[in-house]
Formats: C-alpha cells, sequence, structure tokens
C-alpha cells in the first residue's frame, strides 16, 4: 500500500475553490461597488431625461434617444474630433521622445544617471492642478516666458491659449511635459528586461549603437512600447484638468474634448441624461483602445 507524500494535507478542489472565493470577495465587492455600479446607474441615466438638480425618481424614460440626439449633435463630434487629434498628437510626440530619454537614462554610463530620473518622474507626481495654474502664466501672452523668448528675436509670440489654431496644441505640449517622465520610466523598466549578453553578442557581430537599436532593442521593446503606447491614449482620451483651468473649451471650441463636453453637459446645461450618454460612448471608445492595443500585443508576441 503506498503512502501520500506530502507536507501538509491534502486540500480538494471544493476548498481550493472556497479559499479563493473567500480571498478575492473583499476585491471583488470593492469592485463592483466603486466600478460596476457606477458604470451600471450611468448606462441607465443615459436612457432618461434627467436634470442635475432634480431627484432621481423624477427621471422620465428616452430609451435611445440620448444616443440618437448625439448622432445629430454637431458638437458631440466636434469634441469626438478634438478628441481624436489631441490623442494622435500626444502619440505622435510621446513614444519617440520616450524611447529616446528611456535610452539615454539607460545605456550611457554617466553620473547622476539616477537623479535624472527623479527629476524626470517629478512632473508627473505634482497635482495637474498646480502644473496648470504655472503653464497658464508661462502661455501668458504679455509677460510670459514663452512670449519674452519670442520677441528676444524678434518674433511675434503666437498667441498659445487663445487662438484656434494654437489651443489644442500648446495643451498637448503642457501634457507631454507632464507625463514624458512616466513613460521614460517605464521604458527605462522594459530595457532593464534585454538580456545583456544580447547586445554583448551584436558588438561581436560587429553591430554599432544603431545597429543594436535597431535588431536588438527596438524588437524586445515592443511589448512595452505597446502597454506605454496604450497608456498614453488612455490618459489622453481621459484629459480634463487642463481644458478646463486653462481654455474652458475654448476659444470657438478648439480645446472642447469629450470629458470637458460631458462635465459641460452635466454640470452647466443639467443635462444628465444627455451627458451619461455621452460618458458611456467615451468608455466603449476606451474599450475599443484597449481591445485593439491588446490584440496587438498578443500578435507581436
Amino acid at each position: 500500500m503506498r503512502t501520500r507524500r506530502g507536507r501538509g494535507p491534502a486540500v480538494g478542489g471544493s476548498g481550493r475553490g472556497l479559499a479563493t472565493t473567500a480571498l478575492l470577495s473583499p476585491a471583488m465587492l470593492i469592485l463592483g461597488l466603486f466600478v460596476v455600479v457606477p458604470i451600471g446607474l450611468t448606462f441607465w441615466i443615459s436612457l432618461h431625461d434627467w436634470s442635475m438638480f432634480t431627484p432621481l425618481s423624477e427621471m422620465t424614460w428616452r430609451g435611445l434617444g440620448n444616443y440618437q440626439d448625439l448622432l445629430g449633435n454637431e458638437g458631440f463630434f466636434t469634441s469626438l474630433r478634438n478628441t481624436l487629434v489631441y490623442v494622435v498628437l500626444v502619440l505622435v510626440i510621446t513614444l519617440p521622445l520616450a524611447l529616446a530619454l528611456g535610452m539615454l537614462l539607460y545605456f550611457p554610463k554617466i553620473i547622476g544617471k539616477g537623479l535624472a530620473r527623479a527629476v524626470l518622474f517629478s512632473t508627473y507626481v505634482v497635482p495637474t492642478v498646480a502644473i496648470a495654474i504655472v503653464w497658464g502664466a508661462l502661455y501668458a501672452p504679455d509677460y510670459g516666458p514663452f512670449a519674452q523668448m519670442f520677441s528676444l528675436i524678434g518674433l511675434d509670440p503666437p498667441d498659445w491659449l487663445s487662438d484656434p489654431g494654437t489651443a489644442l496644441v500648446s495643451l498637448v505640449i503642457f501634457h507631454v511635459w507632464q507625463m514624458i517622465g512616466y513613460y521614460t520610466i517605464l521604458i527605462v523598466a522594459g530595457l532593464t528586461q534585454i538580456p545583456g549578453d544580447l547586445y554583448e553578442a551584436a558588438r561581436i557581430d560587429g553591430a554599432g549603437f544603431w545597429r543594436q537599436t535597431v535588431s536588438v532593442t527596438l524588437p524586445l521593446l515592443r511589448r512595452t512600447t505597446t502597454f506605454v503606447a496604450l497608456i498614453a491614449a488612455i490618459n489622453a482620451i481621459q484629459v480634463f484638468d487642463p481644458v478646463y483651468i486653462l481654455t474652458q473649451g475654448g476659444p470657438a471650441e478648439s480645446t472642447t474634448v469629450l470629458s470637458f463636453a460631458i462635465q459641460r453637459a452635466a454640470f452647466q446645461n443639467g443635462l444628465a441624461g444627455q451627458a451619461s450618454a455621452m460618458a458611456f460612448s467615451l468608455l466603449v471608445v476606451l474599450l475599443a483602445v484597449g481591445g485593439l492595443f491588446l490584440v496587438a500585443m498578443r500578435r507581436r508576441s
């Protein structure tokens, strides 16, 4: 007769299932309470006409009427277009810059790289409201440092936040400056996962820095780069604070993004049903973007 060898009593499948359920229950309860319930309530409100200044009991049923109204709402498509342009500009600037800074802070053997990373990351941990106030002063058309620099070289400074042609780009510059340290640290973390033997083998084969970058670094950073692109896109889609503080969606609706349009519809115009429809539409966009990036990550892996 064989005896079971082990260091403790066997745990059956049902026992493991109960233990897993017990351990996950608090997290699932919190997730359901603070994520699933608000999403469900937002969708429910989006099917009604309701003002933020009246009780929930006074909602009137509209079905998909709020969503149909969005299809004919020019302001909604303007905010959607502005959001798309904002996201594309952020990605086009952020990804190459984060890769360049990440490699610059990882490969060269220089003193002070840790301090440089900390300084670069500090822009991410400072509250957005405080940074937005400072950048509002930097963009000031008369006394702002940017305007003074243009004046020193004999050029007329652009109207950073008061010109429809430059306002959105100005917010993109602000966003990239604030977030680039976070994305750079993610790139550096990805670089630490690349075995040094691969670079040594490449150097033995006569590969220089650029050849190593193209053949070793970038291919092995694909998952990290895709993850950074996903986080950058989500953060850009959800941008709100700088728009609210610096431009209020102007001038001429040139910086009205979806998140600001939702806030204005709900809290300024009292159209909670329409705002909820826009918010749920934004959630669908976020899920679609996340799904595309996850598919890209799986294919590349």
